[in-house]
């Protein structure tokens, strides 16, 4: 292919030519020509040399679990609570007022908030005249029942001494015998208002909702004015909750764990957890249960962890848990062979890359590192894989600025720009 210096060195003029008369325009002709071809070079090359748009990310040294010693498995899940409850009232009404506020620590059986008790108040006094009612009437027949009973007792003397006939003993015993029913009647009514009593004292100690157990509120979900019901009437009008409380004792760890790997978990073995908000701090954990069952559309199985914390706590008769540990934070662990002493030394923290930043050529894994706007091709020694990132076992270094998509078309030496 001629190159731009073969096409300008064809523009050099013979002297035979030259001298047979070009003249000036031949000349101005002739420097056109060349001013036109250098145009187009100057385009051919600037396109040649012009930057790829690529994604860039800089390398991070990151510290997690996943350089523990020991570790048979890397997983990462979500810290959650076993008591975790939205507190509803037994029956519908109206809010009155609300005890409660997020992040407010409450006892077992403390007032979260009020109803409105008007109408159980007014059936509670129903209840209670119908009950008083009843008793009257029970006193009413017990005097009419003594009654009865003396008389009959003359009337069998009389019998004896044949003053009267016989038929008015007989009426006599009839009607002592019918007050005694009657009494029984009402003692059955006394007992029914009783019970209407009792119900309604129940319905009117419902209005009152109170802390089912120890914990925080989280959230706070109905105001005063509004109404609440147990079930999802009224649409979006009525609440079904006061409040959402979490017992902080409760709160453990939930992991799904690739079904290919759940042989390395076992009960009760050692793990190694670190939060996503301090990923310095690891916390000494263990296996609680796998779940028995399996996830067929994640192929994944829920492994169950708990706090050594909170184990050593409950020995004692508990005891809250760190402060630092709150419901649905991220977190990462390690299952372990073994138990790490307290004193090791922290592991080492890990480049991670992102799994597209990887090139292999000539079966070596390569990246593309940019500097000064250039992509330069380096070698490099992956580690194991963990989700979307790899480890870079050598030939990259924190703070290096890596190509990690664009890499299309890229050499060593082109120049790139950030998109």
């Amino acid at each position: 292919m001629a190159t731009l210096k073969d096409e300008l060195a064809s523009l050099k003029i013979d002297q035979g030519a030259r001298a047979g008369g070009g003249g000036r325009g031949g000349t101005i002709a002739v420097i056109v020509i060349a001013v036109a071809l250098l145009a187009a070079g100057g385009w051919f090359v600037s396109q040649r040399v012009q930057a790829a748009p690529v994604k860039i990310e800089t390398v991070n040294a990151v510290s997690g679990p996943g350089g523990a010693s020991g570790a048979v498995l890397n997983a990462s899940g979500y810290v959650v609570a076993r008591r975790r409850a939205t507190v509803s009232s037994k029956m519908t009404g109206k809010v009155l007022e609300v005890f409660v506020e997020e992040g407010k620590a409450v006892k077992k059986g403390q007032v979260l908030a009020r109803l409105d008790d008007s109408q159980m108040r007014a059936s509670l006094s129903v209840a209670q005249a119908q009950l008083a009612a009843s008793r009257r009437a029970a006193a009413e027949d017990q005097a009419r029942l003594r009654e009865a009973e003396r008389q009959l007792k003359r009337l069998d003397q009389l019998v004896k001494e044949k003053v009267v006939a016989r038929a008015e003993v007989d009426t006599a015993e009839a009607t002592v015998e019918s007050l005694k029913a009657r009494i029984a009647l009402v003692e059955q009514q006394i007992l029914v208002a009783e019970r209407q009593v009792a119900a309604q004292q129940t319905d009117l100690a419902d209005t009152i909702v109170r802390a089912p157990f120890d914990g925080v509120a989280i959230s706070k979900d109905a105001q005063p004015g509004e109404m609440i019901s147990p079930v999802s009437a009224g649409g979006g009008f009525t609440r079904t909750g006061i409040c959402t409380l979490v017992d902080m004792n409760s709160l453990e760890i939930e992991v799904d764990v690739n079904e290919q790997y759940i042989n390395r978990v076992k009960a009760n073995q050692p793990v190694e957890a670190v939060l996503d908000a301090y990923p310095d701090w690891r916390i000494p954990s263990h296996v609680i249960t796998t779940v028995p069952t399996a996830d067929r559309q994640k192929s994944t199985v829920r492994v169950r962890l708990g706090f050594d914390e909170a184990r050593a706590a409950a020995a004692k008769g508990g005891g809250p848990l760190d402060s630092r540990i709150l419901p649905d934070m991220g977190v990462k662990v390690s299952f372990l062979s073994e138990r790490l002493p307290e004193s090791a030394v922290a592991p080492k923290p890990r480049l991670m890359v992102a799994k597209s930043a990887i090139r292999t050529v000539d079966g070596q894994s390569v990246v593309f590192v940019v500097r000064d706007d250039r992509a330069e091709r380096r070698a490099v020694k992956v580690g194991a894989a963990d989700g979307d990132k790899v480890e870079v076992l050598s030939g990259l270094n924190s703070g290096d600025r890596i190509v990690v998509d664009g890499h299309d078309g890229l050499a060593d030496g082109s120049r790139v720009k950030e998109r």
